[in-house]
């Protein structure tokens, strides 16, 4: 399946699901901090993607046990163990840059390695604080792009400031941490996706946050096994969130979404659009959850220029929004859209402007002047966010998006939801 075509939505619809992706985040980190447990770890609705999946198959060749029956997956362990073959992280940066603080001090040599997107894929960011602690890690351009190669070492305690607010570095930090000589702090510039340390203090790891700064202490025992229903995926819920927000009339209930306010900013940003938006909560244990209700409004321009971090997945989506609003939109600070699995600042302005929408590109982000959507031939340049963006655009206009077996990584069923609320093309 290598192309879509979409037909333009010429009329209202109302949408309710609970099969949205489960978390993407959550998911990769289920599987990886089951190896720091004593005892077996129970998770449900584990996200069955390509991404996700790749990772339980790395911690199975580092040694767990893995039972899956196709709804509940288990998996216990006894300590990371070396694996005789090379560990794919498929298109993964969050699996890559986390099993680098995960294997940082572990016993023997791993390499990490993935597809051809994510070996282009910056790595220093991680790789360069894990070795000022002691870590000995090497990959190609001194250590910036994979294959990545381990091997594990003891590692210092350490007081360390981040120049970026970015959950990867944090949680690769943070793992390393759990295993450091001594207490360590991590500060960062402004307060990134918080599940690591969420999960981890739930597991019974001594974990503090004060403001900017998250303090650690070495485990001193194998942690509790987890007990989890991963939450549906805010990131590929707020696909189905723009659909609504830009189609006259429509109405959605998005079921399970967590709402960690690091993870919904997204739809506060598309809030101050016009979209009418409430939150039913439901449940709180390791993340709040609940259900999001959104409804069809008149959207108008905004500014994104800070809690980046917490939308950085979602921009791609909210630049269709913008670019059917009233007014002149600006994304700024977002430097990090350069370096995503493609350089989104740029695929986001081009597909943009092959649709007829009159952008402004900066090194940090874009400006967006909504107006009429246009049929464009688009291509996603293997950036699942940037394919189902674009094809969630077709809904105004229509749409052909290539290169799509991308979704895979993040969202197996969006197809079989996107039926749901217009004609499909495969």
């Amino acid at each position: 399946m290598s192309s879509i075509k979409v037909s333009p939505r010429k009329t209202a619809f109302t949408f309710q699901t609970d099969a949205i992706a489960a978390d993407k985040s959550i998911s990769h980190r289920c599987a990886m901090f089951s190896m720091l447990a004593k005892g077996e770890s129970v998770i449900e609705n584990f996200l069955r993607a390509e991404d996700t999946m790749n990772s339980l198959r790395i911690v199975e060749k580092l040694g767990a046990k893995v039972l899956d029956d196709g709804t509940i997956i288990r998996i216990s362990s006894e300590g990371i163990q070396e694996s005789e073959d090379i560990l794919d992280c498929g298109n993964s940066g969050t699996g890559m840059r986390l099993f680098c603080g995960l294997l940082a001090s572990a016993e023997g040599h791993f390499v990490l390695t993935g597809d051809e997107y994510l070996r282009r894929r910056p790595m220093k960011r991680v790789t360069e604080p894990l070795k000022s602690i002691g870590a000995k890690l090497d990959g190609r351009r001194n250590g910036d792009l994979a294959p990545l190669s381990i091997r594990g070492a003891s590692l210092k305690a350490f007081d360390y400031e981040s120049k970026i607010a970015s959950a990867q570095v944090k949680s690769a930090m943070i793992l390393a941490a759990l295993s450091a000589d001594g207490t360590c702090s991590y500060k960062e510039p402004e307060l990134s996706r918080d599940h690591t340390e969420r999960m981890l203090k739930g597991m019974g790891a001594a974990i503090s946050v004060d403001g900017l700064t998250t303090t650690i202490e070495p485990m001193k025992a194998l942690l509790s096994p987890l007990k989890i229903r991963v939450p549906a995926d805010p990131s590929s819920a707020f696909f189905f969130a723009v659909a609504t927000a830009i189609t006259p009339g429509a109405e959605a209930v998005l079921e399970g979404v967590t709402f960690n306010p690091t993870r919904i900013e997204a739809f506060k940003a598309l809030e101050r659009m016009g979209a009418e938006i409430s939150y039913d909560l439901t449940e709180d244990v390791y993340e709040p959850i609940g259900n999001i209700t959104v409804k069809h409004a008149p959207l108008k321009a905004v500014r994104i220029d800070d809690n980046i971090s917490w939308l950085i997945d979602e921009l791609p989506a909210l630049a269709i929004a913008m670019a059917c609003a009233q007014g002149r939109s600006e994304v700024a600070n977002a430097e990090e859209l350069r370096v995503k699995e493609s350089d989104r600042i740029s695929t986001v302005v081009n597909n943009l402007r092959a649709c007829g929408i009159e952008v402004e590109e900066y090194e940090d982000g874009y400006a967006v002047t909504g107006g009429e959507l246009k049929t464009a031939e688009i291509d996603s340049f293997g950036d699942h966010r940037i394919a189902m963006s674009f094809i969630i655009a077709g809904l105004r206009c229509g749409m052909e998006v290539t290169d799509i077996e991308c979704i895979n990584t993040s969202f197996p069923n969006f197809f079989t939801l996107l039926s749901q609320i217009t004609d499909i093309e495969l």
